[in-house]
């Protein structure tokens, strides 16, 4: 008998072990198997957690994160298919597969066009341009580290936490080049900040957008969480702060300019996100649909400015939108694509529910709600906020506001926690580490615990 006769009888007979049919959700009509207590489900655990140890040493075994994931991911749904194909429930797996295709679809597109922005800026020398600023400016590394992760916790409500890593990440390498200390902290204050600010806002944060399009917290709600999630980022920049280098970055570099048409695509870029936004709130269509409309803005201006080249024979108008597509950080998409879908399948075997019932249930709300922020930064805050909705516990809005800000900053805790992270871990690969956050982890626990007594105490009224 060969060694892959051998694994194929074992894996039929885990699937024949009995398993329990769990009742369906009201949202859900397909058939669930509760594999919690199977040897798939156990095994579909194991994959996981051995997988996220994979990641967490990423920088020491110089393995890309995305690897270790997606093969997590296409093991956990091979197993999931095996169980349900011996139960003949093939097609309510293949719904669930098709919907989490669907999320990660639409989360791709947005994330290919914000980053083909991104990149486009940088060919156009924005980020070196606004380096010269600031360098130019005299500011210390320590004032450029408040400065950063200022702006990071205003445009995080704006553009959304993931873009706003991605732009501010770019002007922190941009500015501290040759600097490794001051690029690491950097980026982890931009993560801190990023999360913080696109928790009071319901475009910010996913889990913020999931709670106001299922009605539990009005578009005006969100603005009570503003202080605490000012906390959140205040309290561990503070203590970062004495970290942080002394010294002025090297004021003597080249002067550069942007290229022509640099001003454009900045407002092009400003033009594709309230185009995304218009397309959630105005017309009720995936804002992917509208960031999708941005790259046709981005590819019309290239080529004008391709067609201006040519009749002025001057090459540096030209630039190929096409072209800064192929640069595309592919490690972090499909890590992505590994995550939601590993995550999805421990979903799909019961996990996720069977934790939202035990904490709903045993804990009380607020205990619930801190935890379920805590568990996101291992889990993903995305699907566990999904439970959450599913569940549907009676709650106060004062209760919603705590989950949603839990989950929004509890992702901060460590770097592939929250989308910011570990899309600042692809565009930052060599200095911003699982490793290097995790460092920090005690610094932005205490703003964790700070944000959450400031939340306890200034909306105690509606709790």
């Amino acid at each position: 008998m060969t060694r892959r006769t051998v694994w194929l009888w074992l894996l039929a007979a885990l699937a024949l072990i009995p398993v329990i049919v769990s009742p369906a959700h009201a949202a859900d009509t397909a058939a669930r198997i509760d594999l919690t207590r199977h040897p798939v489900g156990y095994l579909s655990l194991l994959i996981f957690f051995a997988a996220y140890g994979f990641v967490a040493f990423e920088k020491a075994i110089q393995l890309r994160k995305s690897k270790p994931v997606m093969l997590a991911a296409g093991l956990i749904w091979a197993l999931l298919g095996i169980v349900y194909a011996m139960h003949g429930e093939s097609a309510a797996l293949e719904v669930a597969a098709k919907h989490v295709l669907l999320d990660y679809g639409e989360l791709m597109l947005f994330l290919i066009v914000a980053i083909t922005y991104v990149n486009t800026m940088q060919e156009r020398r924005v980020f070196d341009a606004l380096r010269t600023r600031l360098v130019g400016t005299g500011l210390t590394y320590r004032q450029l580290f408040w400065m950063v992760g200022s702006l990071a916790f205003i445009f995080g409500p704006i553009i959304d936490n993931l873009t706003t890593a991605l732009v501010m990440g770019a002007v922190v390498v941009a500015v501290g080049v040759g600097h490794y200390k001051f690029i690491v902290m950097g980026c982890i204050i931009i993560v801190v900040a990023a999360n913080a600010g696109g928790v009071f806002s319901p475009f910010g944060d996913i889990t913020s957008l999931m709670v106001w399009q299922k009605g539990k917290l009005g578009f005006f709600e969100f603005f009570y969480l503003s202080l605490p999630s000012l906390v959140n980022f205040l309290v561990p920049a503070a203590f970062m702060h004495f970290s942080v280098p002394k010294g002025r970055p090297d004021a003597d570099v080249a002067i550069r300019h942007l290229k022509p048409g640099g001003a454009g695509v900045i407002w092009l870029f400003l033009a594709t996100l309230v185009t995304a936004v218009l397309f959630k709130t105005a017309l009720n269509l995936p804002p992917a649909l509208g960031m999708m409309l941005g790259l046709g803005y981005l590819q019309m201006y290239s080529y004008y400015l391709q067609a201006i080249s040519r009749r002025r024979n001057d090459q540096t108008l030209a630039f190929d939108s096409l072209r800064e597509m192929r640069h595309v950080e592919w490690d972090t998409l499909l890590f992505f694509f590994g995550v939601i879908f590993a995550v999805a399948g421990l979903g799909v075997a019961g996990y996720l529910t069977k934790l939202s019932a035990w904490l709903y249930g045993d804990l009380g709300a607020t205990t619930a709600n801190i935890a379920i922020g805590i568990l996101g930064a291992a889990f993903d805050n995305i699907p566990l906020m999904f439970a959450v909705l599913t569940m549907n516990p009676d709650m106060s809005s004062g209760q919603w506001m705590l989950v949603t800000l839990s989950t929004g900053i509890g992702g901060s805790l460590v770097s592939i926690g929250s989308a910011a992270g570990v899309v600042l871990m692809g565009l930052v690969r060599n200095h911003y580490t699982f490793m290097n956050h995790l460092r920090w982890a005690w610094a932005i626990a205490l703003g964790y615990v700070a944000s959450i007594a400031t939340h306890l105490w200034v909306n105690a009224a509606i709790m």
